[in-house]
């Protein structure tokens, strides 16, 4: 089997925020994976004293097709290495914290290996996660997408 040291996923937004454009790129550390998340049009929040935020997850799905009530259906839920409930399961990552439509963040996290996530997909959701809600959340509608590839 090979392992790989890194990769990366380029994340398009969807019909709702086609604007939406950003890097993941992953790296295996001896503690871990280091994600590192630089997404720019992300839709902005209305109030000039806040932010948005975005939930965001790796998903089991190995496509960023979908269907006309959910472009993003392929992406099917969080990946779930070790059946897990929400919010520890192995695809779900901090949120997304938009600035002036752009978001920058990095986490390590010891929940999978680089070689556990080429081919699925990361995807950005349109609310926060609040952590608690099974399975994913409650964290809306997928607004964005990205196949994670070495």
């Amino acid at each position: 089997m090979s392992i790989f040291l890194s990769a990366k996923a380029h994340i398009k937004g969807g019909k709702l925020y086609p604007k939406i454009d950003g890097i993941v790129t992953f790296k295996q550390t001896l503690d871990g994976v280091l994600v590192t998340a630089k997404m720019t049009g992300l839709p902005k929040a209305s109030n000039k004293c806040t932010g948005r935020f975005f939930g965001f997850h790796i998903h089991e799905g190995t496509s960023c097709s979908g269907t006309l009530d959910d472009e993003f259906a392929n992406a099917k839920t969080h990946l779930n290495l070790n059946n897990c409930p929400h919010p520890f399961h192995s695809g779900d990552l901090p949120p997304l914290l938009e600035n002036n439509g752009y978001a920058y963040m990095s986490v390590l996290v010891n929940k999978f290996k680089i070689s556990d996530i080429i081919g699925k997909v990361i995807i950005i959701h349109d609310s926060p996660d609040d952590f608690k809600t099974q399975p994913s959340g409650n964290s809306g509608i997928k607004i964005a997408c990205g196949k994670i590839e070495k």
